[in-house]
């Protein structure tokens, strides 16, 4: 049985076992590096974050994004310079050769729990038992489609993570359900390959982000610069993670569900505005298929209703985390793991009630904040898992000492 098993290898899954590494943690990590980059984002999309807080993270902090682009001799900027896709699933993916070279390319499809430790079954029938398991398996389990949407089969519905090109919808009429980043960056991809696009947002108007610009002494002292954006909030959220913890549960949770939303990437905005027809404050209040389409019924904020008919429909309504529905967990695990609005409830060392199973990654933030939303906040969660974790294999491998007789008689007695 090996100390601890990690069950993902996004950000968050290869930080953490970069820092297990160093401290010499008898552990395994399994998943496809980088494998929801790959299969679940646009390709030619763009990162919304700036290239300084889109790092992975080793314990010597000098393999960033920025000294893996000076290698690569691709252009790079801290700021104002939006970085590629494509550019952050390489760095991610030589980070992976470089530092946890024994990532096991496999999927995971049943965790049980085993002799006061876990059982995790493979898609290829092998078994792995640790007395811990890690899972930083993203959001993926988490997809979130309208209940108006659920009479649509899957040859005319989608989640945005379904996809990562769109080349199947050259020349077809698509309907992308949502507001958002993932929303635009959809829209602009299915014009970029031809298609026909309609956004429907439920919010009176699209809020793209600011362009940062050149910051006065004044700007930095108003609202100072942080991985997750600009703003005293944001510092608070990158820097006193452990203080969020210490609030109470339905403060934690109001700020993550309504601080740093889902607003779109300025750079989107020329790419949408003017050639993609926006339905703002409109809503989806049914759809069913008709004559092999889908057959959308809308409501406007003023109650108006209107018709909308297409081939297929993305929804890009982002994901909402809850422990039951990853379907590799066993009902009885879900059943031992205490929650917060669907989210686990973690402890400092991001420990679920359940002992041993620990979440990170976008299943942590009702418990740390919004920063662990973002590949930001790997940095932070590998330091203090890793130390943990690192901790407790040290005093599991340590002998118990022995009773003395004066003890053993008090505890007959």
């Amino acid at each position: 049985m090996i100390d601890c098993l990690i069950v993902g290898a996004g950000p968050y899954g290869l930080s953490l076992a970069a820092h297990l590494r160093a401290h010499r943690i008898d552990f395994r990590i399994v998943g496809t590096p980088m494998g929801a980059w790959l299969s679940s984002m646009p390709d030619g999309m763009h990162l919304k974050s700036e290239g300084f807080a889109c790092n992975l993270f080793e314990p010597s902090g000098t393999f960033t994004l920025k000294a893996f682009c000076v290698e690569q001799a691709i252009p790079y900027a801290d700021t104002g310079l939006p970085v590629r896709k494509d550019t952050f699933v390489a760095y991610g993916l030589a980070f992976q050769k470089r530092y946890v070279p024994g990532v096991e390319d496999r999927s995971v499809v049943a965790i049980t729990r085993y002799n006061g430790g876990f059982n995790t079954r493979l898609a290829d029938g092998d078994f792995i038992r640790s007395r811990r398991v890690v899972i930083a398996a993203g959001v993926g389990h988490y997809a979130r489609i309208l209940p108006s949407l659920a009479a649509l089969g899957p040859s005319n519905l989608s989640h945005s993570s379904d996809h990562n090109g769109f080349a199947g919808f050259v020349g077809q009429h698509v309907a992308v359900v949502g507001g958002g980043s993932s929303a635009m960056d959809i829209a602009a991809a299915l014009r970029r390959q031809g298609a026909s696009v309609t956004v429907i947002a439920r919010r009176a108007a699209i809020r793209f982000q600011t362009p940062l610009g050149p910051r006065t002494l004044r700007n930095k002292i108003r609202a100072p610069m942080t991985s997750v954006g600009p703003g005293w909030k944001a510092v608070l959220c990158t820097k006193a993670p452990l203080l969020f913890h210490a609030m109470p549960a339905a403060f934690r949770t109001k700020v993550v569900q309504r601080y740093l939303g889902p607003a779109p990437a300025w750079f989107v905005r020329d790419q949408v505005e003017g050639h993609v027809p926006i339905l703002s404050g409109t809503t989806v209040r049914d759809a069913a298929v008709e004559h092999g389409r889908a057959r959308l019924t809308l409501t406007s904020s003023a109650g108006q209703a209107s018709t909308l008919i297409v081939d297929h429909v993305i929804s890009a309504t982002g994901y909402k985390v809850a422990v039951d529905r990853i379907a590799f967990l066993d009902a009885d695990i879900k059943s031992a793991v205490m929650t917060i609005d669907g989210a686990p409830r973690l402890s400092r060392n991001f420990e679920s009630a359940l002992h041993g199973l620990h979440f990170i990654g976008p299943a942590a933030a009702n418990s740390f904040g919004p920063m662990v939303r973002f590949a930001a906040g790997a940095g932070f969660t590998a330091r203090r898992l890793s130390r943990h974790l690192a901790a407790s294999a040290l005093r599991a491998s340590q002998p118990r000492p022995k009773a003395s007789r004066r003890s053993a008689a008090v505890a007959d007695g």
